[in-house]
């Protein structure tokens, strides 16, 4: 199956890109040592991972206020998320190097377009880790107390954000087990609950259909603008297609598993703590699922369940997206568009792209406890709400222009417009998630872009200039 419809030109094997593998089971580190690649158990764990955080344990709260309709918000975005995984696999069937959106949209449009959205997608990662590890802190302050003065919550945000990068230093064999095994760890209880709840489950606590008043279109769209970024972290194994084995079929299957794999575990968790806490109570709940815990099981312990769970989604959550950040530095690194240190690797892992990102991420971090005001992370964090959704959107313009621009008297009619009717709905929800950003994040974020503009302008004539100096010789 042809990655856009089209017959497309044959990219690059992997082995003949610069730090691809020499070996269909490893990858160069760059030294021409063989690291070890990632299956589909590990590339599927990255997405379920990276898409399932912390914030799947306030969902339900959330959503409440607007009845069981929000469910079909749910349902919605599923489909949404769904295509665009679909095309991401298609987009790393034509050319599975690292970095995802970045090379699909520096592919399609050029130097810039790449940039962009390397830039964009860069900028989301280390701040979200920060927004990541603050937000630990307060589950693990329910285990050990660690929130009583600010520089021990700070302290003990560092080192929740350090220790999945050591294990991204010790080389992705590393990165893959604990993400494996934080994705098990996070589901195990999530699962438990979803099906637990089933059998306590009472359909007096639902509530109504429609509670917010509005009309089912207006609820349905409230509802939507809380879960758009639910399914964040959907391109997770296409960043990385460098390091998965056989990606051209691995990262499409592994995407699409992922995805749907997540949109069970939130659409049945969801809908056990509907089921197992009464509506007037839910939608006050700060602790949705602790609350249906307790409910179906007695006694008060499910605040300190959760509250591991949740320590663990999110440490794996950090693991991965550290990853991530750092293969789309190092991507755009080998292209000349981010500083050369960027691009260098050891087993696997663009080692000073990891510690570029976790030293960002530590500073932003001291920053918040520092200063006492959350003002500034605040907003960096709004800003990430619209950087996050610029990837997306020239990835699904990338697969457009393939099969728009392609040679359709050599493509079968009935797969060029299955692929484009799955090319739009990507699109459609990946424009969705910038409206649904809210104003003030596209403004702050239009901003940031902007200021990406000019580290662009400078790493540009640099690479010019040395494509001048080396055409002379």
């Amino acid at each position: 199956m042809h990655v856009t419809g089209t017959v497309p030109p044959p990219a690059p094997a992997p082995q003949d890109i610069p730090g691809g593998p020499a070996h269909p089971d490893g990858t160069s580190d760059g030294t021409g040592r063989r690291t070890r690649r990632f299956g589909l158990p590990v590339a599927t764990a990255l997405v379920m991972g990276n898409i399932i955080g912390g914030g799947i344990f306030l969902l339900p709260a959330s959503i409440a206020p607007y009845g069981t309709i929000s469910l079909v918000a749910f349902g919605v975005l599923t489909v949404g998320a769904i295509a665009l995984a679909l095309v991401f696999g298609r987009l790393a069937e034509r050319d599975p190097r690292t970095g995802g959106p970045y090379v699909y949209a520096r592919e399609a449009f050029g130097d810039f377009a790449g940039f962009l959205a390397a830039w964009a997608y860069w900028i989301t990662t280390w701040v979200s880790n920060a927004a990541l590890a603050v937000a630990a802190v307060g589950y693990l302050d329910v285990l050990i107390p660690v929130g009583e003065h600010r520089w021990t919550a700070c302290l003990a945000a560092l080192v929740i954000q350090w220790l999945p990068a050591l294990a991204n230093y010790a080389g992705t064999r590393y990165v893959g087990a604990v993400q494996v095994v934080s994705t098990v760890l996070k589901l195990v209880p999530l699962l438990l609950v979803a099906v637990g709840g089933l059998f306590f489950f009472d359909s007096d606590n639902l509530g109504p259909f429609q509670a917010s008043g509005e009309s089912a279109m207006g609820a349905v769209s409230a509802a939507a603008a809380i879960l758009l970024f639910s399914y964040l972290g959907v391109e997770s194994a296409a960043v990385s297609a460098g390091e998965v084995r056989d990606a051209r079929r691995t990262v499409g299957r592994a995407t699409v598993i992922g995805t749907a794999g997540a949109a069970v575990v939130y659409l049945l968790g969801t809908l056990a703590v509907f089921g197992t806490v009464a509506h007037g109570r839910l939608v006050e709940s700060g602790a949705p699922f602790s609350d249906a815990v307790n409910g179906m099981f007695g006694g008060a312990w499910g605040g300190w369940a959760v509250a591991l769970a949740a320590l663990v989604s999110m440490t794996g959550c950090l693991n991965g997206w550290t990853l991530l950040s750092a293969q789309t530095s190092y991507a755009a690194a080998k292209d000349g568009l981010f500083p050369a240190p960027l691009a260098r690797k050891r087993r696997g892992v663009p080692t000073v792209g990891v510690g570029v990102t976790v030293l960002l991420a530590s500073l932003l971090t001291v920053y918040n406890y520092a200063f006492g005001t959350a003002r500034v992370f605040e907003t960096l964090v709004l800003v990430t709400t619209f950087t996050a959704t610029v990837p997306y959107l020239l990835a699904t313009a990338a697969q457009l222009y393939h099969l728009v621009s392609g040679q359709r008297d050599r493509v079968e009619r009935g797969r060029l417009v299955r692929d484009m009717i799955i090319a739009s709905v990507a699109a459609a929800f990946s424009l969705w998630l910038v409206a649904g950003a809210g104003y003030q994040a596209v403004y702050q974020g239009v901003l940031f872009l902007f200021g990406g503009v000019l580290v662009y302008a400078v790493m540009a004539a640099r690479k010019q200039r040395a494509a001048t100096v080396t055409a002379d010789r």
